[in-house]
């Protein structure tokens, strides 16, 4: 192998692990309701829509939704796997399985489980790459005792 296919190889190799830590961090920021940290994750101007909801446009604007959507959680627990990572140039788009889990503060007896698939797209930016738009395609969910 030439040097010069070494070296993208390696890049891309980089390149991919840095997307799919950005999309775990996602995950884990919100699971510790670390809301500054998962406002990190994201470009200013980020949209995101979960499941047949409306898009939320706006970096802020989507990380107090998450942080609404949060407030009744006594704790969630996110699977994700990252299945593809496409890179071209300085954009990406990825394919994440997603497995949750949410229990109420107000039903700590209860779970909820829900399964679902994101197609985030990501951008490079001077700190790295962020989410630019996640859409969560809703499969399957729920609660159980």
């Amino acid at each position: 192998m030439s040097d010069e296919r070494r070296d993208a190889a390696v890049e891309a190799l980089l390149d991919r692990t840095a997307v799919a830590d950005v999309l775990y961090r996602y995950a884990s920021t919100i699971d510790r309701k670390d809301y500054a940290g998962l406002r990190a994750v994201f470009v200013d101007d980020a949209r995101g829509r979960y499941g047949t909801r409306p898009w939320v446009e706006g970096a802020d604007a989507l990380v107090a939704w998450i942080a609404e959507q949060g407030e009744d959680k006594a704790w969630q627990h996110h699977l994700l796997t990252v299945y593809h990572v496409d890179v071209e140039g300085d954009t990406a788009r990825a394919l994440t399985y997603h497995t949750s889990h949410q229990a109420r503060t107000a039903e700590p007896d209860r779970v909820r489980q829900i399964v679902a698939r994101y197609h985030d797209e990501l951008r490079r930016t001077a700190d790295g790459w962020r989410i630019a738009s996640k859409e969560m395609e809703v499969l399957w969910r729920e609660d159980r005792p």
